[in-house]
């Protein structure tokens, strides 16, 4: 899994994390994906698989998956990245 993609804000929620171990988050991950609908500069594909890599993180709880479930979480990283660019260019922007 590519580490360049974690947001800036991740070692703040892994280091308040550690403090507050009641929270319902997994220590270590990502609690914030960035907007990308009418960003400057517009999101590339690179924002969308950014996005969607969080997004699987958080669903699976995994921040890197096993051997065993790795193709699993790479196919629905896949996926959401595929369904956020659709969305990105099927919305109308405000008039």
């Amino acid at each position: 899994i590519d580490e360049n993609l974690r947001c800036g804000r991740c070692m703040e929620y892994a280091a308040a994390l550690r403090i507050s171990r009641s929270s319902g988050y997994s220590r270590g991950m990502c609690r914030s994906i960035k907007t990308l609908r009418g960003a400057e500069p517009a999101a590339d594909d690179d924002d969308a698989r950014a996005a969607a890599l969080q997004f699987v993180r958080k669903i699976s709880g995994y921040r890197a998956p096993s051997r065993a479930n790795q193709p699993a979480f790479d196919a629905a990283v896949q996926e959401v990245t595929a369904a956020t660019t659709r969305l990105l260019q099927g919305l109308q922007n405000p008039a």
